[in-house]
């Protein structure tokens, strides 16, 4: 199992704050399963800026550590990117970290309360740049919440998602988790991520949404999910399946 979105990268945004805790952090990814993990602190988003370089030596420590433990887990370096009208200009300045060596997917992070207007363009532009963009959790976002057509646009003009694992298992409310649902069922999800921080709320759940997973939606589904995160990590094709718009409904209550 591969978890592509974790904030356990010790110190460097709202997630762990020391190595003691991103040690126990990658002890419990270990248990869940978790062979290896993106390390994805935020990059970008008004308060939080972590640059490659930074990001790069801070993860080569942790590997080190991790290995001294004892424990069973790979990390990558990685960032989440908030989406900004300067997002273009920051990979052209070599400030992004993708997902893979081949700089084929960014890990991409709109804001919780909308979909910016000139996000479509972005795509369009990412796209032409050979990038395609793993929008996070989209989920929890308000904007997709409020019109789930805008979602499917997105993933039929070239985009990726990752959905968090806290999510489908209802940690964030029944409405948050219905909505995952729905998106895994019309094929616009690609995989899961933890978006773990602490071990509170937004802790490891990625075993819970893959046993929930394969009950709801059978054991192609999870070896998709799977084979996509690994296919994220490594640069390779994604399999999307054949998408389909959601069923509308009444709209959206929850709270992201």
């Amino acid at each position: 199992m591969i978890d592509i979105h974790c904030h356990i990268l010790p110190g460097v945004d709202d997630g762990s704050p020391d190595m003691d805790t991103s040690l126990k952090l990658a002890k419990e990814a270990e248990k869940q399963g978790i062979t290896a993990a993106l390390l994805t602190p935020h990059h970008m988003d008004g308060k939080y800026i972590n640059h490659p370089k930074d990001v790069k030596k801070e993860t080569l420590e942790f590997q080190k550590q991790i290995d001294v433990h004892g424990i069973n887990l790979k990390v990558f370096p990685g960032q989440e990117v908030h989406i900004t009208g300067d997002l273009l200009k920051a990979i052209d300045d070599g400030d992004i970290l993708f997902a893979d060596p081949y700089s084929r997917y960014i890990m991409l992070e709109l804001p919780h309360t909308e979909v910016p207007e000139y996000a479509e363009n972005m795509l369009f532009e990412l796209n032409a740049r050979g990038i395609t963009p793993v929008i996070v959790h989209p989920e929890r976002n308000r904007g997709f919440q409020d019109d789930h057509d805008l979602l499917y646009k997105f993933v039929a003009q070239g985009a990726a998602t990752q959905l968090t694992a806290s999510s489908y298992v209802g940690v964030f409310g029944p409405e948050v988790e219905k909505f995952t649902e729905e998106i895994i069922a019309s094929n616009l999800g690609t995989t899961f991520g933890s978006d773990t921080h602490n071990f509170k709320g937004r802790r490891y759940r990625m075993k819970d949404a893959y046993i929930k997973l394969e009950k709801q939606f059978g054991i192609r589904t999870v070896t998709r999910y799977k084979y996509n995160a690994k296919a994220i990590i490594n640069g390779d094709d994604i399999n999307q399946g054949n998408i389909i718009p959601i069923k509308k409904r009444k709209k959206f209550l929850g709270l992201f």
